[in-house]
């Protein structure tokens, strides 16, 4: 792959066979000779950020190979990267579609279901502010439509975030449907909590805290979950 190195590796979720996973060779890497990222908004530090896997991404995917399968339900990832989460649940059959605003997100997705022979798997370009006003012919459309469970994972690193993730979750939760954000402890939970209850979310909060082992360092975070129970017409009214 030009301009960047990759890796590939098994990755082991409790719960599921092991997954084989390309990512990025090291968060030393940069590469957007047509500046689709930058026009993303999308710096040269925060570039590689998308390809590497993330210990909140693997708590994500734990959680999702203990989730019973329900017909007719419908997941959304939002930011999710290398997708691990996604490609667990995909492979236990559930109807997920993976959404990243990175432009390379969806090739590294397609290699990945390529590495574990799993079939097609829906991809959505997820952008939580308003659409870009300049988007590429060969980008993915945008996420649409409601979904009954919305996860993600480390999404709330910087503060300025949470209002547009609160809005963009209210604009695709399905009545009665739940979202989970498993955050490592970051500073920028309050604001988000604060943002989450204007749109009418109710939370609850899991610990997590797990010792280190030979195969991975110590984590503590926690999952919040959110839910509502009714929808206004304000949330899924389009983009002006």
């Amino acid at each position: 792959m030009p301009g960047y190195q990759t890796k590939q590796e098994t990755i082991a979720v409790r719960g599921v066979a092991d997954l084989t996973i390309r990512s990025l060779l090291d968060h030393q890497q940069y590469a957007d000779p047509l500046g689709e990222a930058e026009r993303l908004g999308i710096s040269s530090a925060a570039w590689p950020l998308f390809g590497l896997l993330w210990p909140s991404g693997a708590e994500l995917a734990e959680r999702m190979a203990r989730r019973p399968v329900s017909p007719g339900e419908r997941v959304l990832e939002l930011g999710c990267g290398l997708a691990l989460a996604s490609l667990v649940g995909h492979r236990r059959g559930a109807d997920v579609t993976a959404s990243d605003c990175h432009p390379l997100a969806a090739a590294f997705l397609l290699e990945n279901l390529r590495l574990n022979e799993l079939g097609p798997m829906k991809y959505r370009h997820g952008h939580w502010g308003p659409p870009p006003l300049v988007r590429s012919l060969l980008q993915p459309a945008l996420v649409s439509g409601l979904y009954n469970l919305i996860i993600g994972s480390d999404l709330l690193y910087e503060r300025d975030l949470g209002p547009k993730l609160a809005s963009f979750i209210a604009r695709h939760l399905a009545p009665g449907g739940e979202a989970w954000v498993v955050d490592p402890n970051r500073g920028n939970r309050p604001s988000f909590h604060r943002h989450m209850a204007m749109h009418g979310f109710e939370r609850r909060e899991e610990l997590l805290s797990r010792p280190a082992t030979e195969l991975a360092a110590s984590y503590k975070g926690r999952v919040l979950i959110y839910q509502r129970h009714h929808l206004d017409s304000e949330a899924i009214a389009p983009w002006p």
